[in-house]
């Protein structure tokens, strides 16, 4: 038998109904307040909106790997609207690097949205083919970010 919620679960799920509810929507967010109660969560975004979901990349300076990831690849996408990052930290070694090989449920990268660090986990074994996002660069939900190979089972 559980007890009431604390008011950490009541935030809780107000974060995972304000993610829904971000990914589902078709255009740029500025602001979301949901309220359960007591408990208010409000995330306001300041600057530029974030642009509408599977919008084209913007052009970088220098030369960047093709985006789409090709037929034989896998993708692993966004979870969330944020900003993506490939390390624990500033300063620190990215998650992963091309050529990597990664398992499923390792650790790849991080979006960051509503001040809320949210890991990115690859769902598939692969090889890092491509790092499709720069880091510290705005992603939309369900936004490829990191290109897989697909392991052949031949000492891969």
């Amino acid at each position: 038998m559980s007890g009431p919620e604390g008011p950490e679960d009541v935030l809780a799920g107000l974060r995972r109904h304000a993610r829904r509810l971000v990914a589902e929507l078709a255009g740029p967010v500025r602001r979301v307040r949901l309220r359960s109660g007591e408990t208010v969560l409000e995330v306001e975004w300041h600057g530029p909106a974030a642009p509408a979901p599977r919008t084209e990349p913007e052009p970088v300076a220098e030369p960047v790997a093709q985006p789409t990831p090709t037929t034989d690849r896998r993708a692993v996408r966004a979870p969330v609207v944020g900003t993506f990052y490939r390390s624990p930290e500033p300063g620190a070694p990215p998650f992963v690097a091309v050529g990597d090989l990664v398992r499923p449920g390792q650790v790849v990268g991080i979006v960051e949205a509503m001040k809320l660090m949210n890991e990115v986990t690859a769902d598939q074994a692969g090889r890092v083919a491509d790092v499709l996002v720069e880091d510290g660069k705005p992603v939309e939900y369900d936004q490829p970010l990191i290109a897989l190979e697909p392991l052949t089972g031949r000492g891969d």
